[in-house]
């Protein structure tokens, strides 16, 4: 399963602060008020550009991006340039992937989790500053722009820093790095042009959403009750949170394929999903662990079940959460 780049809403707080310095220095803000800007800018500017992902050592993939917000009305468009060319449009909550390979749309609603490519980064959460340090390290250049720079440094060793540069004039959010603990960049996204505030058509950007001739299909993902499908954490790992909960396909085994439990926790920018499925001993035949940049995967048997815990996490983080996965029934 590939990283995922961008995820979540938040809806933006009011900037704290509205002291600027000169024009090419950008706004001085605290660290709220930096995550209030990122967030908003995320929301209401419309914009278009070329996005590419990088991780590890030759793993690049890229995307055509379209965002255009008219009042209350989002609209989205991100096409894959790369391996099979998918397109995702969302409207308001609806999103549909549409896959020309298979000549299938599958249409569902927009949840915290990824759901596919998607167009805008993840927002921060406020109360991800309980567990990273926001810093400004200056300013830099992205895609022809001037940007400033924010770090964000983990309190403690269950998540990774993160350097955020952010448009200095609008405060969108241009690229991405994920960084070890020895300041190595694990992965990165970032835009190589962006066009930003140009007027663009809703129905343009919507092009394509329902092509003539393809199935149509219903997200085969239901959400549900964590609490109630009989799991719980023992013991909580340090700042994340259950963010929501649904049942999805498990991966075919032959003819067989079965539902999977998928529980999925934030700690306010950082994301881990537990996926519990029965154990299956041809299937799941011993424990494995994987990592791609930040990404890091666990899979091994918990009693009856077959746990994969995956993130943009370290390795000991995940360890955590399966440590503290318990049936209760």
């Amino acid at each position: 399963m590939p990283p995922v780049l961008f995820l979540s809403r938040w809806l933006a707080l009011s900037l704290l602060c509205s002291a600027f310095l000169p024009a090419a220095a950008g706004p001085t803000l605290d660290a709220a008020g930096w995550l209030a800007r990122l967030n908003a800018a995320a929301t209401d500017r419309n914009y278009r550009g070329t996005m590419v992902y990088t991780a590890g050592s030759g793993v690049v993939s890229s995307s055509r991006i379209t965002h255009l917000s008219i009042g209350d009305q989002v609209y989205e468009r991100a096409e894959a340039l790369d391996g099979h060319q998918h397109r995702v449009y969302r409207h308001n909550e609806i999103v549909h992937s549409v896959w020309p390979h298979k000549k299938v749309v599958v249409v569902e609603q927009k949840t915290a989790t990824p759901g596919g490519l998607v167009s805008t980064r993840r927002r921060v959460e406020p109360r991800a500053l309980d567990h990273y340090s926001l810093t400004p390290k200056g300013t830099s250049v992205v895609a022809g722009r001037q940007v400033q720079v924010l770090m964000l440094e983990p309190r403690d060793g269950l998540r990774f820093a993160q350097r955020l540069q952010a448009d200095d004039s609008t405060g969108l959010l241009l690229r991405a790095d994920v960084l070890d603990p020895a300041g190595r960049v694990l992965e990165s996204s970032a835009f190589t042009e962006i066009e930003i505030g140009q007027r663009a058509d809703p129905s343009a950007v919507l092009e394509g959403m329902k092509p003539a001739g393809y199935q149509v299909l219903p997200s085969r993902r239901e959400a549900v009750d964590w609490a109630a499908q009989g799991w719980r954490l023992k013991a909580d790992v340090a700042g994340f949170r259950l963010v929501g909960c649904v049942k999805r396909p498990a991966p075919a085994q032959g003819e067989r394929e079965g539902l999977a439990l998928q529980a999925m926790f934030s700690d306010g920018l950082s994301f881990v999903s537990l996926f519990i499925e029965p154990y299956r001993e041809q299937a799941h035949q011993r424990a494995l662990a994987a990592e791609m940049g930040a990404t890091h995967t666990v899979m091994q048997r918990v009693g009856e079940h077959w746990i994969t815990a995956m993130g943009d996490v370290p390795r000991e983080t995940l360890d955590q959460f399966v440590s503290a996965l318990e049936r209760r029934r």
